[in-house]
């Protein structure tokens, strides 16, 4: 099951920079190495939600990680090179 998209992770080069201005918005900086603003579906298993977009032809592009506080994400691309994101929060 999904909860829709409910986070958008944006990418920084300079994390140090970016703390100072994100800092009151996502004090946990999950924002390094992606290359531009990535929509997330909250779903409650990952893994799942990843294999079955895998199964319908989307190609992997960030395996499943953690970015603190047990936050998994994971990311694929569609046909047309658009970005999903998936996001699993800590139960």
């Amino acid at each position: 099951m999904t909860e829709g998209i409910r986070t958008i992770i944006y990418p920084v080069k300079d994390i140090a920079q970016a703390k100072k201005l994100y800092t009151n918005l996502d004090p946990n900086g999950h924002n390094q190495g992606m290359t531009g603003p990535v929509g997330y579906w909250h779903v409650d298993d990952i893994k799942k939600s990843l294999q079955l977009l895998l199964s319908a032809g989307a190609q992997a592009r960030q395996e499943t990680k953690d970015v603190g506080g047990g936050k998994l994400i994971a990311s694929v691309k569609d046909a047309d090179s658009n970005i999903i994101g998936l996001i699993q929060l800590p139960r």
